[in-house]
């Protein structure tokens, strides 16, 4: 929970704040590429943001590559990619890296079953009891129906799986026997082809092929996000080195800015709106 109160208080603080502009000035079609990895939670609505900038700046060239907010951390501090996405606070160790953080939206972490699972609400002590391996069957968790749970969870180092654990307070006590996947995509296609599955993801990525579950009688929506009374929610951070450049600023600013963060309130929660 202590995630959730200090991300929500410092939301509207940490959003307002725009990014390090270079000397130089506005960016301008010169060929360059900004290159931006790490969380696949992030990336849907990276890419989303990139298609709206580029449309009035057909000089620009931007890269996408979804592979997880620990490598977007460590590739923005290598320089080997412009900008970090990350879905998680970074740890003690990653904060000395140097790197600058914005936030640049909210995200809700929606726990979601196959559409023809019974179960319509869960409570954060129920989630941990299925995580912690101590619920096993659907009949206990009250849904109303026979068979054995099948647990679906993300890679260690995923910002998406640091973040719920930490939510739940399950923090490296997953339950043995889990299968885990890398990327959103991933687990939303097995939760959707295993009726007994249960899966967590990035509400802005969710659609009706799985069915998300109520948290503590609380719809997962974006609404709910932004009033804070649904409890999984989580920052989404774009990181980068003092050095950014100005392709790389600019773009920055504009995700900040009124085109950018009407563009985030489609799916997500804006932080400067």
């Amino acid at each position: 929970m202590k995630l959730v109160m200090a991300f929500m208080a410092g939301l509207m603080a940490l959003g307002s704040c725009k990014a390090r502009q270079a000397e130089s000035g506005g960016a301008g079609p010169t060929g360059y590429t900004i290159e931006i990895a790490g969380s696949t939670s992030v990336a849907p609505l990276m890419e989303m943001l990139v298609s709206g900038y580029l449309k009035s700046r057909p000089g620009v060239k931007i890269n996408i590559n979804g592979t997880g907010s620990s490598d977007g951390i460590k590739a923005a501090a290598a320089g080997t990619s412009e900008l970090g996405m990350s879905s998680r606070a970074l740890s003690p160790s990653e904060k000395g890296l140097g790197l600058e953080e914005r936030v640049i939206a909210a995200d809700g972490i929606a726990v979601a079953v196959h559409p023809s699972n019974p179960v319509t609400n869960l409570t954060i002590e129920g989630i941990r009891r299925i995580y912690s391996g101590e619920i096993t069957r659907w009949d206990e968790a009250g849904a109303g129906k026979a068979g054995r749970i099948a647990v679906v969870s993300r890679e260690p180092g995923s910002g998406t799986r640091g973040a719920f654990e930490e939510l739940i307070a399950l923090k490296d006590k997953l339950v043995l026997g889990a299968t885990e996947f890398d990327g959103t995509g991933a687990i939303k296609a097995e939760v959707s082809r295993n009726p007994e599955a249960i899966g967590y993801l990035s509400l802005g990525s969710l659609d009706r092929s799985v069915k998300a579950v109520s948290i503590e009688g609380v719809e997962a929506s974006a609404a709910n996000v932004r009033s804070g009374s649904y409890l999984m929610a989580r920052p989404f951070i774009l990181l980068y080195r003092k050095t950014i450049r100005p392709e790389a600023s600019e773009f920055l600013d504009w995700i900040l800015g009124p085109e950018g963060q009407e563009a985030v309130s489609r799916n997500w929660v804006p932080v400067t709106l």
